[in-house]
């Protein structure tokens, strides 16, 4: 076991990096697959921000394990796998065996896969920019909702709500299902499976969450084909604090934005300051860094109703 360091980058000399995302570190493994690892990074608004938020990548790493996990019995049913291989660092293949203290308890093995182009943004809630189209069109993403709705409200039903993929720091568009299909190269057939399996998960994962004291408000998921088979794969992070809203069910109050588990916390603190939304983002001081910390480590607890595992090996 390795006490937790903080990490904002990271590379492993000798072993290619393919990727380095907003919060994720990718790896090339070869014949091994995909290595990702979780940093401490936070992001708000598309920009990352100075400061590592301890424990966080961790967090996210635990909880996606935890997800994949969950859902792997039901995944087959909606013609589905998922990625992830194993987080057991004695089964990491022997070129990782040296960076142990840095991949403790944030690094997965996955299986190599090819994302495609679209997000697929599930809301059972209406908030976030979801709330500000509703205001100006009375939809969202094509879906036509009934008047008055409040911000907060819950949703007659959960919508599929996708959005495109931005690349060099600009910012994800929402788009309605026929956009889905223009980015899918045309294909109808793969929209629509990905918005019922979008959808499935989703109600999964917001019984399970709600029943244990939290409401996903909304989350986002991302799907990719496994680049040997061509198996369509739930791939990436799965209904985590930085691709959903959680909030807490005893405080969830309609009319309001209610206090999330989730880096909305931060997102409300850089709303507070003058700043423009674009990189050099602004430090944090160390209370929110501090708060926010907890509330990603509250989340995992709620969830799993376990504590975060301290070093590498199983979860």
């Amino acid at each position: 076991m390795f006490a937790p360091v903080e990490i904002l980058t990271l590379d492993l000399p000798g072993i290619p990096k393919v990727r380095s995302g907003k919060v994720r570190e990718v790896f090339d493994l070869g014949g091994y697959g995909i290595l990702f690892v979780a940093t401490d990074r936070l992001s708000a608004f598309d920009v990352i921000l100075p400061d590592p938020i301890p424990h966080k990548g961790r967090v996210l790493n635990a909880l996606s394990i935890f997800w994949f996990r969950h859902l792997r019995g039901a995944l087959p049913a909606l013609g589905l796998g998922d990625h992830f291989v194993t987080e057991d660092f004695d089964l990491f293949p022997d070129m990782l065996q040296p960076f142990a203290r840095e991949l403790a308890g944030r690094a997965m093995l996955v299986r190599r896969a090819v994302p495609l182009p679209v997000e697929c943004v599930v809301r059972g809630y209406l908030a976030g920019s979801g709330w500000k189209e509703y205001r100006e069109r009375g939809s969202v993403c094509g879906h036509r909702l009934p008047a008055g709705l409040r911000l907060g409200d819950r949703l007659p039903a959960p919508i599929f709500t996708p959005a495109t993929k931005a690349e060099g720091g600009a910012h994800d568009e929402n788009i309605d299902f026929d956009g889905c299909v223009r980015h899918l190269g045309g294909d109808a057939a793969l929209a629509t499976r990905l918005r019922d399996a979008s959808l499935a998960i989703y109600r999964a994962g917001a019984e399970y969450a709600a029943a244990r004291g939290i409401l996903i408000a909304d989350t986002k998921f991302e799907f990719g084909t496994d680049a040997a088979s061509g198996e369509l794969l739930l791939i990436d992070e799965c209904l985590t604090p930085d691709s959903s809203r959680f909030w807490p069910a005893a405080e969830y109050a309609p009319g309001t934005s209610p206090p999330s588990f989730d880096k909305q916390f931060v997102r409300d603190y850089l709303e507070t300051l003058d700043w423009n939304k674009t990189p050099p983002a602004p430090k944090l001081p160390p209370e929110i860094i501090a708060r926010t910390s907890e509330k990603y480590l509250q989340a995992y607890q709620k969830i799993t109703g376990r504590t975060l595992p301290d070093g590498a090996g199983k979860f």
